[in-house]
């Protein structure tokens, strides 16, 4: 019987947390009505996909992936009261992942003497 409880619980909140995605993206991009999120529920981990119009991708990604990152660790922020995992990924227009994190910054030149 716990199993079952269990198994509405992570339903439940794997509702919250793509309602969650999808009021914060929708307020972000121009194409709203093309905002498609798909949740991949495990036993205590989520998976989120995002999916956007093209045009909107970068508005969601933001500069060196700043608001990509904000809305990763508010989702995790949420994820982590309610005692889950979640993982919040990009789908491109054929289907394939974004990469998660941005790319590493070149370290700073050394000071000329």
């Amino acid at each position: 019987m716990t199993l079952g409880i269990t198994s509405h619980i992570e339903k439940r909140e794997g509702r919250i947390m793509k309602e969650f995605v999808a009021y914060i993206v929708k307020n972000l991009v121009d194409h709203p009505d093309k905002v498609k999120i798909n949740e991949i529920g495990g036993t205590h981990t989520l998976i989120i996909e995002l999916s956007v119009e093209k045009s909107d991708i970068g508005k969601i990604i933001g500069k060196k992936g700043k608001t990509i990152n904000a809305i990763r660790t508010l989702l995790m922020s949420v994820a982590s009261r309610n005692g889950i995992r979640v993982t919040l990924e990009i789908l491109e227009e054929n289907g394939r992942y974004a990469p998660q994190e941005t790319a590493p910054v070149a370290p700073a030149p050394a000071p000329q003497e």
